[in-house]
């Protein structure tokens, strides 16, 4: 069975796009549109099934990628993050926080490759 992936997206389109691409390489996705959302959602994920991956994008309301993996390193350290954003220099933000940074926009092939990398798979 492949690890569940929790997709973060405040933006619907680019959120169901990348759901869909990683659907049909068999994975399964949830997706939260709000980072906020997501964090309650992966606290409360082990009576769901456990979430293997998060992607997440940076720039988002209430609370950019760093502060949304900054809070999520409090009680899943080891978590696999990967981070999608549309501004190189927002990479130096995620330093020690132990996450794959990559640039918009990201191929299909290459978020597969990535994804996989990151979940063994």
């Amino acid at each position: 069975m492949q690890p569940r992936i929790l997709l973060i997206d405040d933006n619907a389109v680019q959120a169901a796009t990348r759901q869909a691409i990683l659907r049909r390489a068999g994975y399964f996705v949830v997706c939260a549109l709000h980072p906020q959302l997501a964090l309650e959602q992966l606290r409360d994920a082990q009576s769901a099934g456990p979430i293997g991956l998060v992607v997440t994008d940076h720039v988002m309301p209430g609370m950019n990628g760093a502060a949304f993996v900054r809070a999520l390193r409090t009680f899943l350290p080891e978590m696999p993050v990967l981070v999608i954003s549309g501004l190189d220099e927002a990479e130096p933000l995620y330093a020690g926080l132990k996450v794959t940074f990559r640039l918009k926009p990201l191929l299909p092939e290459e978020l597969l490759a990535v994804v996989a990398g990151l979940i063994g798979h």
